[in-house]
């Protein structure tokens, strides 16, 4: 049950989907910027406040070569405020509970979990260009170093 997986050169899949406070934010509304899209598991586990607050550690930095970021999971909106406001997160937290989009970007599927086999979100980044074009996908990425890495990838 692994998804089809994307590759620098394809077309961002589009998506609209609520933020942490029920307000749409379409990827769409981006066109012109680059943009860091990361698929995480859960709010609020060690692993995905790891990788957030990297992002919102540098977030200044990716601001000022204007690249965005989007973060999104299952979680509903109401979870997703309390990761925002707990971990003081500024960039936008979106919800995919039905995963539409998580499998739209292969980001859901089989993955290994503690030697076990389970379905669920498989962490991955994104970086979309200016044109909606991919220019990089990283599937199955560990949350400790990714965020240096993603930097390093985007030259910022």
């Amino acid at each position: 049950m692994t998804e089809q997986r994307l590759e620098p050169g394809d077309a961002a899949p589009e998506f609209t989907l609520p933020d942490a406070d029920g307000n749409p934010v379409s990827l769409s509304s981006f066109r012109g910027r680059r943009v860091v899209v990361y698929f995480y598991p859960a709010a609020m586990t060690p692993g995905c406040t790891k990788e957030a607050v990297g992002f919102r550690d540098h977030l200044e930095r990716l601001d000022a070569s204007d690249v965005a970021v989007l973060g999104i999971s299952p979680d509903e909106p109401a979870k997703l405020a309390k990761f925002r406001d707990r971990d003081a997160l500024t960039f936008p937290l979106l919800s995919d509970p039905d995963t539409k989009v998580l499998h739209a970007y292969g980001a859901y599927g089989e993955k290994k979990l503690y030697g076990k086999t389970i379905v669920g979100v498989i962490r991955s980044t994104f970086i979309v260009g200016p044109d909606g074009m991919l220019e990089k996908a990283f599937y199955n990425v560990k949350a400790t170093g990714h965020v240096d890495r993603i930097l390093r990838e985007l030259d910022v």
